[in-house]
C-alpha cells in the first residue's frame, strides 16, 4: 500500500500543568505555529501546534477529568527533524536563550544527524536533529 501524506498524520501528545504556559514557550524557544488552542482561563482542553518543518504535537492541561489519556503533566519526549546544521545551531542557541535546559549539546551521531536534546522548563524532552529516519519500503 502507498500512501501520500497531505496533513500531519502523528501528533505527539502531551499533558502540563501550565498549558497556556508551555505554549508560549513552544512558540518563542523552538519555533511552533499555534494553530488551535481551545479552553477558558488558564484550563486548555485541546491545543495543536505546527511545527513548521512537518508534523505537529498536541498538548493540554494535566489533570482533566474527561480526558481519554492518564498522563502525568510535564513528561514524555519528541524528536523534530531540522532541515540543516546551520537550523539546528540557532534553534540551540534559541532554545538557551528562552530557558531550555540542555541535555546533550549538539553533536554529530554515527548515523549522520547532527542535534540536540533538551528540557522545556515544565520537564517535557525535545530533541532536534537532521536525521529524517528511514522510509518503509511501499511508502
Amino acid at each position: 500500500m502507498t500512501t501520500t501524506a497531505t496533513t500531519t498524520a502523528l501528533f505527539p501528545c502531551f499533558t502540563y500543568d501550565d498549558a497556556r504556559g508551555a505554549i508560549r514557550f513552544l512558540v518563542e524557544a523552538f519555533g511552533f505555529v499555534e494553530t488551535a488552542v481551545y479552553g477558558e482561563g488558564d484550563r486548555v482542553d485541546h491545543a495543536e501546534l505546527a511545527w513548521p518543518y512537518g508534523g505537529a504535537v498536541m498538548l493540554g492541561s494535566g489533570g482533566l477529568d474527561d480526558s481519554p489519556v492518564e498522563m502525568p503533566a510535564g513528561t514524555g519526549s519528541a524528536y523534530l527533524v531540522v532541515p540543516d546544521a546551520a537550523t539546528v545551531d540557532a534553534l540551540y542557541d534559541r532554545a538557551v536563550a528562552h530557558g531550555a535546559t540542555v541535555t546533550c549539546g549538539i553533536r554529530d551521531e554515527d548515523y549522520g544527524s547532527h542535534g540536540f536534546t533538551c528540557r522545556d522548563p515544565q520537564g517535557v524532552h525535545w530533541s532536534f536533529g537532521t536525521y529524517r529516519g528511514q522510509a518503509a519500503s511501499g511508502v
